[in-house]
């Protein structure tokens, strides 16, 4: 393990502490926690899978939260579970399985698809609803079908390699396949974001890919701003902070391509 100055503990503990605060308020934490990692002297795959076990608490609290409506749909919510546990698992397996170098080359993609994934997320939804209205997806009965089982075995495998935008193609791959309900949407989501987490962050604890100094420090401050961030969501534009997330992510994304490739 690198950097255990204190100066570094203090940059991370700043980075969880927004990656709570905006999950709580308009998502995209990652875009704070991950690059403070780096920026600490973490290596990549360690930054990435200490991160993923950082943020897991708060993905297992929301889903408890959203029990209920998630288990409206018993027989596809199983479903969901069991294809988070193989993507989960694959993509842990894989990030595992990369070296820090090639890890290093993927960042600013990631960090694009997941910057462009957030700031279009609006878009993403409208163009889900226009393809689900032309492919005659008017009944909520019986949602859910084999496409958007395999569409979400693909997130889950993103998901647990990295993460950022995780949530987003979640919501895409459930819209499409018919449901319209928002709680239940966000339920199913933070279902399958919980397993994902949970798979993965497991299956970097028991490689020792963590770094427990950095982790622990990040599991306290991210649960401290995700309270502050709660208690500001009533008072603060939600657009304002989204343009936040966008700009930082768009920011960073440069600075890694120019690190990276220049």
């Amino acid at each position: 393990m690198e950097s255990t100055s204190l100066a570094s503990f203090a940059l991370i503990a700043a980075g969880a502490f927004l990656a709570g605060g905006m999950n709580a308020l308009a998502g995209g934490g990652t875009f704070f926690s991950f690059p403070a990692l780096l920026a600490a002297g973490v290596p990549p795959v360690m930054a990435n899978a200490s991160n993923t076990v950082a943020l897991w608490p708060a993905s297992i609290s929301s889903a408890w939260a959203y029990r209920r409506e998630a288990m409206r749909h018993g027989k596809w919510a199983v479903l969901l579970v069991i294809v988070s546990v193989i993507g989960g698992l694959t993509g842990g397996l894989l990030l595992l399985a990369t070296s820090n170098a090639a890890f290093s080359k993927l960042i600013p993609w990631l960090l694009l698809t997941a910057t462009t994934l957030f700031a279009f997320s609006g878009q993403i939804s409208r163009g889900v609803a226009a393809v689900k209205k032309r492919l005659g997806k008017t009944e909520t009965g019986n949602p859910g079908g084999p496409g958007g089982a395999l569409f979400q075995l693909i997130v889950a495998i993103y998901g647990g390699f990295f993460g950022a935008g995780m949530g987003i193609l979640t919501l895409a791959a459930l819209a499409i396949q018919g449901f319209d309900d928002m709680q239940e949407l966000n339920a199913l989501k933070n279902l399958t974001s919980a397993v994902n987490y949970t798979v993965a962050a497991l299956t970097f604890i028991i490689a020792g890919a963590i770094s427990w100094p950095h982790t622990l420090v990040m599991l306290v401050t991210a649960m401290i701003g995700g309270y502050a961030g709660a208690s500001l969501a009533r008072r603060l534009p939600a657009l304002w902070l989204r343009r936040l997330v966008v700009t930082v992510g768009a920011s960073l994304t440069v600075i890694y391509f120019v690190k990276t490739y220049f």
